[in-house]
């Protein structure tokens, strides 16, 4: 599939897709990956192409609740900087190391992150 192009039949798949992301995003302030990455892959995406994309459609979202959520009063931008040097080394990392990945080392990975953040939903 080109990589701007999504097939006629898949156009409603992909503005439901949009949405369940965007509502993630809003409701939680991201993890709408945990939905994007499995429903690009069925819209037939490569792996690291569904990943690549997911991070590329979160931004926008992402940048839009946290200006709703400091708009709210919900955070204050002093907060946040103590965490941006750490997360931007972490970015660099994950996104150089995403293409070096087999999928079978990609999906355990995305597997135990996944498991390891509702194991510790459930347990609070």
């Amino acid at each position: 599939m080109s990589h701007s192009q999504t097939p006629k039949e898949g156009k409603p798949l992909a503005y439901g897709l949009g949405i369940a992301v965007g509502f993630l995003n809003g409701l939680f302030g991201a993890g709408g990956g945990m939905i994007a990455v499995p429903m690009l892959r069925s819209l037939g995406l490569a792996e690291e192409e569904a990943h690549a994309t997911s991070l590329s459609l979160i931004l926008p979202l992402a940048i839009l609740s946290g200006f709703l959520y400091l708009n709210a009063g919900a955070f204050a931008i002093p907060d946040a900087l103590p965490y941006l040097p750490g997360g931007l080394i972490g970015a660099l990392l994950g996104a150089w190391l995403l293409p070096r990945l087999k999928a079978v080392w990609l999906h355990r990975i995305f597997g135990i992150v996944i498991l390891f953040s509702a194991g510790r939903l459930l347990l609070q």
